[in-house]
């Protein structure tokens, strides 16, 4: 990274920053990445605004970050968790370097307290009204979080979600006694099967951008989303990583 590191904000009037304002940014250099920090904060604050700091982390992720550490007689490297996704430093079976996106825990058993204290409110339902209303829960969790790497997430989620319907179904008479293989016929017949919804970073921007490659006088540089709808690049490099939250 060459010159200073500058932080442009829209400051035309009119324009509302939003209540939480979470970035991650990568850098080659820890040098590097420790100035953008403070030049960022030293912007915020002619604003009024400041850097959340239990929030705002320099971590070490990439993929060359396991070794450097290892070799340094370090743990693993650290995680960061953006928008419902813990991000992990893995490996494929082949043993390349792979980013792991996982769904938080914490946001997944909220979920599944929430589903469950609704399958309380409408235990006396029928069967099939509650069917239809976790078959709309369940797919729109799956929506979201059906990325790859997720996988193992999405058929816990399936299990627990199927388990609560379980024992829902056994309260609602002493005499009730659903069993797993009852019960495994009614998911079967309502709720979705998990699968992969989503391609792989790689390749939807490929098909956005089938040229790219141009764009970079030949170089050949691969990326991954950070956010829905923006890149983020990711060097053949390691990086130093900022996790920020305004």
């Amino acid at each position: 990274m060459s010159g200073d590191a500058h932080v442009r904000f829209r400051e035309r009037l009119g324009v509302r920053f939003p209540r939480a304002t979470r970035l991650i940014v990568g850098f080659e250099h820890e040098t590097d990445a420790r100035r953008f920090l403070d030049e960022m904060r030293k912007r915020l604050q002619e604003f009024a605004l400041s850097l959340h700091s239990e929030k705002t982390r320099l971590i070490e992720f990439g993929r060359f970050a396991a070794a450097n550490r290892k070799r340094r007689g370090l743990s693993k490297p650290e995680t960061f968790t953006f928008l419902g996704f813990t991000f992990i430093c893995s490996k494929t079976r082949r043993g390349k370097f792979q980013i792991k996106r996982k769904s938080r825990r914490d946001r997944m058993q909220a979920k599944l307290q929430a589903i469950k204290q609704e399958l309380r409110r409408s235990m006396h339902q029928p069967i099939p009204q509650q069917g239809r209303w976790l078959q709309q829960v369940v797919t729109g969790y799956f929506n979201y979080h059906a990325v790859p790497t997720n996988s193992p997430t999405l058929t816990a989620f399936l299990f627990h979600v199927t388990n609560l319907w379980r024992r829902t179904l056994r309260q609602r008479s002493q005499k009730d006694w659903t069993t797993w293989e009852r019960i495994k016929r009614l998911a079967d017949d309502w709720l979705p099967q998990p699968r992969i919804l989503h391609p792989w970073p790689a390749r939807r921007f490929a098909v956005r951008h089938p040229r790219w490659e141009k764009l970079w006088g030949g170089r050949r540089r691969s990326w991954h989303f950070h956010r829905p709808h923006e890149l983020m690049e990711v060097a053949p490099w390691p990086k130093s990583m900022i996790s920020a939250e305004a």
